[in-house]
């Protein structure tokens, strides 16, 4: 019979000195999932990745892949995983193709599935013309490619990536975004610890936001926004830059942000009426004049900063 988690960790805790990194951590994920642990720094992420893969023990609980306990059964448990840690490097005297040859060999590929494997993905990554060059001459972004094909080349089962486009240009985390989504259509799991909202937001089908070492909310991003269904956020735009001081002073009881002439307002419903009145009052007095407004749910981002700023 099937399982119906294919990672499952059960109130994990880990302590640092005199600093609880991980406060009774639970979760689970389903085969073919892609999810996200999204947090501020400290909040826990990495360690609660590494306690899952087993490369650190936990002071409690447990966890398990594919059903196997991750301490007790490490070789069975690790042998269904590939891991993208945030700070590794491949063997920099190596090329790219003697990367992957190596670990390919380490996890007992076959060596011409190695090979076909290896042209595949370095084709996919967009790192194959440059598959003979030492890494020590390469980019973060195609170091970055080239360990994602490392953690790839035994066709792992589940994919735990720790911060996979952190620091990228936007081509190389373009890409390495558009395999996770071609992976997952493959029917592979993937975890992933990331800082970047916005890319939690479109590669999740759910999201663990963690703080302070727990998890404070957990589900879709949809789920995650109909918490905050009674806020909106107001675009502005003015024919000119309006003075900070005068922001602050209207609406000092709300969520603003001044980009330039741009004016972002977070605010509920009930209280939209009072802030466009005040809007009319700030163009009126600074003999301003509106180019463009907008209303709309909150974003992704909006929610996230609420979820921290709440709990």
């Amino acid at each position: 019979m099937p399982l119906e988690n294919v990672v499952e960790a059960h109130n994990l805790v880990k302590t640092f000195g005199d600093i609880r990194a991980v406060n009774g951590v639970s979760y689970s994920v389903k085969k073919g999932e892609i999810f996200g642990i999204l947090g501020p720094n400290g909040a826990g992420k990495t360690t609660t990745i590494r306690i899952t893969i087993g490369l650190i023990a936990p002071d409690e609980g447990e966890a398990y892949i594919m059903g196997y306990n991750v301490h007790k059964e490490a070789v069975k448990a690790r042998s269904f995983i590939g891991v993208v840690p945030e700070i590794s490097n491949p063997y920099v005297d190596l090329t790219v193709w003697e990367n992957l040859m190596l670990i390919g060999g380490i996890y007992c590929v076959p060596k011409k599935v190695r090979i076909e494997r290896a042209e595949k993905l370095l084709k996919i990554l967009e790192i194959y013309k440059i598959r003979n060059r030492k890494v020590k001459s390469l980019s973060k972004g195609m170091r970055r490619r080239l360990l994602l094909a490392m953690a790839l080349i035994s066709d792992p089962d589940i994919l735990f990536l720790d911060e996979p486009t952190s620091g990228l240009d936007i081509i190389s985390a373009r890409v390495i975004r558009s395999l996770l989504l071609k992976l997952k259509e493959q029917g592979k799991t993937i975890i992933l610890t990331t800082h970047n909202i916005d890319e939690a937001g479109m590669l999740c089908d759910r999201i663990a936001v963690m703080n302070k070492g727990e998890i404070i909310a957990l589900g879709t991003p949809e789920e995650l926004k109909i918490k905050f269904r009674e806020y909106t956020r107001i675009l502005l735009c003015f024919n000119r830059e309006v003075d900070t001081r005068i922001i602050k002073k209207y609406f000092k009881p709300y969520e603003t942000i001044i980009q330039g002439r741009r004016l972002i307002i977070v605010c509920k419903l009930r209280d939209l009426v009072n802030i466009l009145n005040q809007i009319l009052h700030i163009v009126k007095l600074c003999n301003l004049s509106i180019e463009e407004i907008q209303t709309s749910g909150l974003s992704f981002e909006d929610v996230f900063i609420r979820l921290i700023r709440e709990e």
